[in-house]
């Protein structure tokens, strides 16, 4: 009897850990400030989405500081394409994008902008109980789960993979997760160049 509490203890403490997360992610909760420092400070550090605590102050929990932004929500190092400041990576020094992989079967973002030309270093990091994985390049190459396009695989949950690409074609370009059933239920992204 002590043994099955103690299980279903642990599991109501990791789905409210992610609920949580979830919903400070989202906007509620306590995104921002608080002992957590809020879930999106967590994953881009300090910046318009970003707030200080514990886990969310200058450095976060899992990258440095961050900002919204033209690559999404999940927050970049630096400008996007089209703001202030932007300035295009390079393949010795690429522009880092965060990407969350779920929960469930949804990247956020689900757009990202990059600069024709450019080199960005994807970080990918798994949210929920899935292992997903990340592939980018030619959206026709993506959507064929060709081999030979960049990818990251078996992210499990909580942990962060990175991958580097230079946006050096004409595109389209996408990003999708081809973990059994994760494509067919629309777990997949576009890449919008600009310039």
């Amino acid at each position: 009897m002590n043994r099955r509490l103690g299980v279903v203890g642990a599991v109501l403490a990791i789905a409210g850990a992610v609920l949580i997360g979830t919903s400070a992610w989202a906007g509620g909760g306590f995104a921002g400030s608080g002992m957590m420092g809020g879930f999106r400070g967590a994953i881009s550090g300090p910046g318009t989405t970003g707030g200080n605590g514990v886990a969310g102050g200058y450095g976060g929990m899992m990258g440095g500081p961050g900002r919204l932004g033209a690559s999404g929500p999940a927050g970049s190092t630096s400008p996007g394409p089209g703001e202030s400041g932007f300035v295009a990576g390079t393949t010795t020094s690429p522009r880092v994008v965060r990407v969350l992989a779920g929960p469930g079967y949804t990247f956020t973002p689900s757009t990202i902008a990059v600069a024709k030309g450019e080199t960005v270093t994807f970080e990918v990091t798994s949210m929920g109980g899935l292992t997903h994985e990340f592939m980018v390049g030619p959206a026709a190459d993506v959507a064929a789960d060709k081999d030979g396009t960049p990818e990251v695989a078996d992210i499990g949950m909580m942990q962060t993979k990175s991958v580097t690409v230079t946006f050096d074609g004409s595109g389209p370009y996408a990003f999708a997760c081809h973990a059994t059933g994760h494509y067919e239920a629309g777990m997949r992204g576009t890449i919008t160049l600009v310039g």
